[in-house]
C-alpha cells in the first residue's frame, strides 16, 4: 500500500487524478477550522514561555526529530531551559505523560523516547497539547516549550513556527490529501518564520540542513564491543522515507547485503528481526532502535546522526527568541 502510496505522490501516478474531489474537501475542512480560529469562535491559548512549533506540512518523515534535538542542544548552550512536547504517536494512554529514559516507545512513542534518551530533556506526550504543554510547565522549570509537530494544533499558540522540508522529496506531486502529502498548501511556507530542507538545496529565505552520522553504537546497552565497519551488514528502517537513510550507509561506505523498509512507527519483534539478520549484523535508525533495546541482540546496531545547521540560522533564531521572550516577560511584570 505505501509502495502505491508514493507512486502517487512523488511520482506521478494517474490515479491522484480520481483522488482530487477528495482533496478538494479536505481542503474546505481544514479551511473551515482555521477560519473558527482567525474568526475567535474557537480559543487559541496563549502560555507565558516561547513556543517554537517544529513541523512540516506534508505527512511523513522530514527530518523533525533531528531538528528537535538541534534546538535541545542549541537553546541550552546559550542558557534558555527547553521542555519538549509531543502528541506520543502509536502510545495507549489517557492525558497526559510524562516522559523518562526508562520508557518503552510502546508507552510514550517513538520520537519522545529517541528524543529523551538523547538529550533527558524535560518532555510530556499527550493527545491535546495545550493540556500537554501547561502540564510540562506546571512540573518543570523551563522557560522555552519545543513543540514536536503540531503545526496544524492551532488550538496552542505559538511564537516561532519551523517548517522541515524533506530536501529529495520536496512537497510531491503538490496535491493535499490524499491526492498528494500535503496537510495544508504551499501557501503555508509564506507564513512560518523559518523553512529547514533537509538533504537538499535551499532557495532564498530558506536554510539547509544536513544530517551527519556521528557514530554507530549497540542498540543493547550491555555491549561494550565496538563496531566492525568492515563486515557485510543488513540495514532496516521504518521511518518515513527510509530511502535516506540507506542512502547515508551507502555514502558511508558499509557493506550492506540487505535493505529492508518497514512502515513508520512500526512495532517490532525479536522473531521478526532475528529472521531477518539471522547471519549477518543487524543496523538501523536511532529512532528504531529505542524500539529495540529491551530484546536487542548482541550485533544489533544503529546509526546515530546528529542536525547541522548553518551559523545564520542560529543568530536569526536566538534573536527572534529572545525578542519574544522579552516580551512575556515585560508581559508578565505589567510593563
Amino acid at each position: 500500500m505505501q509502495a502505491l502510496v508514493n507512486k502517487i505522490w512523488y511520482q506521478g501516478h494517474p490515479l491522484r487524478w480520481l483522488l482530487l474531489p477528495l482533496s478538494a474537501l479536505f481542503a474546505f475542512i481544514t479551511a473551515f477550522r482555521r477560519s473558527l480560529f482567525r474568526l475567535g469562535i474557537k480559543s487559541q491559548t496563549t502560555l507565558p514561555v516561547p513556543v517554537i512549533v517544529v513541523g512540516n506540512i506534508t505527512v511523513g518523515g522530514s527530518g523533525k526529530t533531528p531538528t528537535v534535538i538541534y534546538l535541545i542542544e542549541l537553546l541550552r548552550n546559550q542558557g534558555f531551559n527547553p521542555g519538549v512536547i509531543s502528541r506520543g504517536y502509536g502510545a495507549q494512554f489517557q492525558g497526559v505523560k510524562v516522559v523518562t529514559v526508562k520508557d518503552a516507545a510502546t508507552d510514550v512513542g517513538d520520537e519522545p523516547a529517541m528524543i529523551v534518551a538523547r538529550t533527558g530533556v524535560p518532555m510530556v506526550v499527550g493527545a491535546k497539547r495545550v493540556e500537554t504543554a501547561k502540564a510540562l510547565l506546571a512540573q518543570f522549570a523551563v522557560d522555552v516549550i519545543i513543540c514536536d509537530d503540531g503545526l496544524q494544533h492551532y488550538a496552542l499558540g505559538r511564537d516561532i513556527e519551523l517548517v522541515v522540508i524533506d530536501g529529495k522529496r520536496g512537497l510531491g506531486n503538490r496535491n493535499l490529501l490524499p491526492a498528494g502529502p500535503l496537510r495544508e498548501g504551499e501557501w503555508r511556507l509564506n507564513q512560518v518564520d523559518f523553512v529547514i530542507v533537509n538533504g537538499g538545496p535551499a532557495v532564498a529565505n530558506q536554510y539547509e540542513m544536513q544530517l551527519r552520522p556521528c557514530a554507530v553504537l549497540p542498540v543493547s546497552p550491555a555491549v561494550t564491543a565496538e563496531f566492525d565497519s568492515t563486515q557485510p551488514l543488513v540495514a532496516m528502517a521504518g521511518i518515513g522515507h527510509p530511502a535516506r537513510f540507506f542512502e547515508t550507509l551507502t555514502q558511508q561506505g558499509y557493506q550492506v547485503a540487505l535493505f529492508h523498509s518497514f512502515d513508520d512507527h512500526q512495532a517490532y519483534d525479536k522473531r521478526l528481526l532475528c529472521e531477518l539478520a539471522a547471519s549477518r549484523p543487524l543496523i538501523m535508525t536511532e529512532k528504531d532502535a529505542v524500539k529495540c533495546r529491551d530484546f536487542a541482540q548482541e550485533n544489533w546496531w544503529y546509526l546515530a546522526v546528529d542536525a547541522k545547521l548553518s551559523p545564520q540560522f542560529d543568530q536569526q533564531l536566538l534573536s527572534r527568541l529572545r525578542s519574544v521572550a522579552a516580551a512575556k516577560k515585560g508581559k508578565s511584570h505589567g510593563v
